[in-house]
C-alpha cells in the first residue's frame, strides 16, 4: 500500500510547535510519510531563519522553505504570494492531505488553494472565540476546511453551530500539549546557557500588534503598555512579536530596551526551551495565545492584556486587564512563582496518539470535499 503524504503547512513558531508532535507521530506510522512546508516566519532573518531548526528537528523529513513575503508587506499581499507558492509547489509535491493551524494568512491562503484544487484539508484548532480579525479568518478558514480537529467540546460546539458536519469533527486536545507534559525538557541552565539568560527570577513579555485597531490606538497601548513594564523594574525576557501589520510599533519600543539591564531581548525560541522558561517565570504578560493555554498548564500568572484574546476559555491563573499604566505595574509587582497544579483545558497530552488513531480509518480518507450545511 501507497504511503499517504501529509503536508503540514508552518508559518510562525507558535503554530509548529501546535504541530511538532502530530509531524513526530506521522513519521513514525508505517502508512504516512510527512512533509514539511515552511514559510512565513520561518524564512525571515529577523526571526533568525527558524526553519533551520525544523531541519534538525526532522531529518528525515522533506522540508520544502519558501518565502511569502518582505517584512513590511501587508498581510492580503502575503495571503496572495503564499497562494502563488502553492501554485508553484503543491503540483509537484501532490499530497494526500494538507494539515494546518489556527488562524494565520499562511493559513488561511492554503485553505483557499486547497479547495480551489480539490485538495483534502484538515484544519487544527478551529472552533476558537478571541478577538481581532484572528476570529474571522479562522472561521473563514473553518468553512474552507473539509475536516477538523479542536482542542475541547466547546470549539466542537462552536464549528457544529458554523454549520459543520459532526463526523468531520475530531476533539483531539492542542497537541503541544504532548510536548509540555514530557519529562525530557530541556533544563533551565541550558536555556539559560543557550540564550545567555542572566536572571533568576523574570516574566516574559510576548505582545503581538492588533490589526483591526487604527495605528494610533496601537501607539498609544504601546506608550503605556512599554511604559509600565520599565517602571515595574521586574526582569524581563522579551520574544519578538509576530510579523503583523503594525508590528513596527512594537519593534521600536523593544528596540529600545535592547541594552537595558532589566530586558533579554529574543527574536525567537526553540518550542521546548520556550515551554522551560515558561514553565520556570513568575508570569506572561502581553496578548499572546501562550498566556491562555500554555501559561495554565504549569500553573503560571498571565496578565492579559486588551482584546486580542477576548472570549478564550479562562481560569484563575489568568489575570485580564486594559492599557491603564498604574493597573499594569500593580499587577506586574504582585507577580510572584506560582507552585499550585496547572490545569487542563486543552488536552491532557494524548492528541497525536487520538490523531493517528483518525488517520488509521479507512473512512477519515474518504471524507467528502464537497461542503454542505447539516
Amino acid at each position: 500500500m501507497r504511503k499517504k503524504k501529509i503536508l503540514f503547512l508552518t508559518g510562525t513558531r507558535a503554530d509548529y510547535g501546535k504541530l511538532k508532535a502530530l509531524i513526530h507521530a506521522t513519521k513514525m506510522h508505517n502508512n504516512f510519510k510527512p512533509i514539511i512546508l515552511a514559510t512565513g516566519m520561518h524564512i525571515q532573518k529577523r526571526y533568525e531563519y527558524t526553519y533551520q531548526e525544523i531541519a534538525k528537528d526532522f531529518k528525515e523529513v522533506k522540508l520544502y522553505k519558501y518565502s511569502n513575503q518582505k517584512i513590511k508587506d501587508s498581510m492580503d499581499l502575503v495571503v496572495a504570494k503564499t497562494i502563488n507558492v502553492f501554485n508553484k509547489n503543491l503540483k509537484l509535491i501532490n499530497p494526500d492531505l494538507v494539515v494546518i493551524h489556527g488562524d494565520r494568512v499562511e493559513t488561511l491562503a492554503a485553505s483557499i488553494y486547497c479547495n480551489l484544487h480539490n485538495i483534502l484539508i484538515a484544519h487544527i484548532e478551529g472552533g476558537e472565540a478571541s478577538g481581532t480579525v484572528d476570529e474571522s479568518l479562522r472561521h473563514a478558514i473553518t468553512k474552507l476546511s473539509h475536516i477538523h480537529f479542536v482542542s475541547n467540546s466547546k470549539a466542537k460546539k462552536l464549528l457544529k453551530r458554523m454549520g459543520e458536519i459532526e463526523k468531520n469533527i475530531y476533539t483531539i486536545g492542542s497537541p503541544e500539549v504532548d510536548i509540555m507534559v514530557k519529562k525530557d525538557l530541556p533544563s533551565m541552565s541550558e536555556v539559560r546557557q543557550r540564550y545567555d539568560i542572566k536572571f533568576q527570577n523574570y516574566g516574559i513579555l510576548l505582545f503581538h500588534p492588533v490589526t483591526t485597531l487604527k495605528k494610533k490606538e496601537v501607539e498609544k497601548q504601546c506608550a503605556s503598555f512599554f511604559s509600565a513594564v520599565k517602571k515595574s523594574f521586574k526582569k524581563f525576557v522579551i520574544i519578538f512579536p509576530n510579523n503583523d501589520t503594525y508590528s513596527d510599533i512594537i519593534f521600536k519600543h523593544i528596540n529600545e530596551l535592547k541594552n537595558k539591564k532589566n530586558f533579554k531581548v529574543l527574536p525567537s525560541l526553540r518550542f521546548e526551551y520556550y515551554l522551560t522558561l515558561l514553565k520556570n517565570s513568575e508570569f506572561i504578560i502581553g496578548n499572546s495565545s501562550s498566556g491562555i493555554r500554555e501559561a495554565p498548564v504549569y500553573g503560571v500568572k498571565s496578565i492579559n492584556l486588551g482584546n486580542r484574546q477576548k472570549n478564550r476559555i479562562t481560569n484563575n491563573f489568568i489575570k485580564n486587564l486594559d492599557f491603564q499604566e498604574k493597573t499594569i505595574i500593580r499587577e506586574i509587582k504582585k507577580s510572584k512563582k506560582n507552585i499550585r497544579k496547572g490545569v487542563f483545558n486543552f488536552g491532557r497530552g494524548n492528541s497525536a496518539k487520538m490523531f493517528i488513531k483518525i488517520l488509521e480509518k479507512r473512512s477519515f480518507w474518504l471524507t467528502s470535499k464537497q461542503k454542505y450545511f447539516t
